[in-house]
């Protein structure tokens, strides 16, 4: 393989294929990426075998067709001091060379067919939605997965997707995050009677690889025991999280007893203003609701207190709820700081849910 690259496009490219390259040493080739060259096009490929992505290099000129095993690491370093704008990559059967101006570096290389594939995206049966629409989904409910291994599926996103519609559920047993949007179903396909968890990891990736495009469409192929994502560049192959995801629809409050409108950036900072004196013995934020106010008291073991006060509409009984503060500020910073966010309030033991226009719902557990 030989080629010429624009090196910035190439950068950018590797650092997001390399999303995909597993943190911890399963087999030595998967810390590399493969790269296809042919057709008038590049493709770096990078697994874990769990998650794998399949992306096309822009600003590339290939002079020579092949295959090569690049050293992610290795290459992204080069790429990131390099000051030349054009790099030239040539690759054989003993490794790999990369030359700049005044440069040259040279690393040994690997068996290509050694390095392990995953499917392609073939399907006749997926659903269609607008990469930012999509990205904006993800980012407004990866965040409230869970981090460890659990009794239920919470280690990932669960998928919703029938007729036009596609929803998107994540919990980690304290918090519910829950987006929907428009999408078109193409050749009947839906998610009914399955309940199809992709790993945050496949989510972040998947995010990383979208614009804020209202032209770019993602196809969605929801399999069995798989999912497919073809974006305009990539396709983005996962395996689905085993286990059951919980009946999320049976903690959703079916009545609440007070609704409270709240401006979304007023209320950020008066969360982060209040959480500056709690500590990690004491992650806990007082909200008292009275007429008219909204007072958010904090008091840390041993770093003081904190006192933060907000004008508020409301009209019901003065109430006092608890909330770790975090849960709230990584809610609210995936919002739009000029909208309008409701929360619906049933007492101070029960849990609050808000919302932000009519497809987004985020529910809170407060803390006892």
């Amino acid at each position: 393989m030989k080629a010429v690259c624009h090196r910035e496009g190439l950068l950018s490219a590797c650092q997001l294929a390399s999303a995909a390259i597993p943190a911890k040493e399963l087999k030595p080739i998967l810390k590399n990426v493969k790269a296809v060259a042919g057709d008038g096009r590049c493709t770096l490929i990078a697994t874990d075998l769990e998650v794998g992505i399949r992306l096309d290099v822009q600003g590339l000129t290939i002079q020579e067709p092949g295959e090569a095993i690049l050293p992610a690491a290795k290459l992204i370093a080069i790429l990131r001091e390099s000051r030349d704008n054009e790099l030239s990559i040539e690759t054989d059967a003993s490794g790999c060379t990369i030359r700049g101006a005044q440069l040259e570096y040279e690393m040994p290389g690997e068996d290509p067919g050694q390095f392990p594939d995953f499917p392609y995206f073939t399907d006749d049966h997926y659903h269609e939605i607008t990469a930012g629409s999509l990205r904006e989904m993800i980012r407004r409910t990866v965040f409230a997965t869970a981090d460890e291994t659990a009794r239920y599926a919470i280690t990932g996103v669960l998928w919703e997707a029938e007729g036009d519609v596609i929803r998107l559920v994540a919990t980690d047993g304290r918090r519910l995050a829950i987006a929907e949007g428009l999408g078109t179903s193409i050749g009947g396909h839906s998610t009914r009677g399955q309940l199809p968890v992709v790993p945050s990891k496949a989510m972040n990736l998947l995010e990383r690889n979208l614009q804020d495009d209202a032209e770019e469409t993602v196809k969605v192929s929801l399999r069995p025991n798989e999912v497919l994502f073809r974006t305009g560049r990539s396709v983005i192959y996962s395996r689905l999280v085993e286990g059951r995801f919980p009946d999320y629809r049976a903690v959703l409050p079916k009545k609440s007893a007070f609704e409270v409108s709240l401006n979304v950036v007023d209320f950020q900072a008066a969360v982060r203003q209040a959480a500056i004196m709690t500590d990690n013995d004491s992650k806990r934020v007082t909200f008292k609701f009275t007429p008219d106010r909204l007072t958010l008291l904090a008091q840390g073991a041993g770093s003081g207190r904190s006192k933060v006060e907000m004008p508020l509409s409301y009209t019901g009984k003065a109430m006092d709820i608890h909330f770790n503060p975090d849960y709230l500020i990584e809610m609210l910073k995936v919002l739009p700081p000029d909208s309008s966010l409701s929360v619906e309030l049933t007492g101070p033991d029960s849990p609050a849910l808000f919302r932000c226009g009519k497809t987004y719902s985020y529910l809170v557990m407060p803390l006892t």
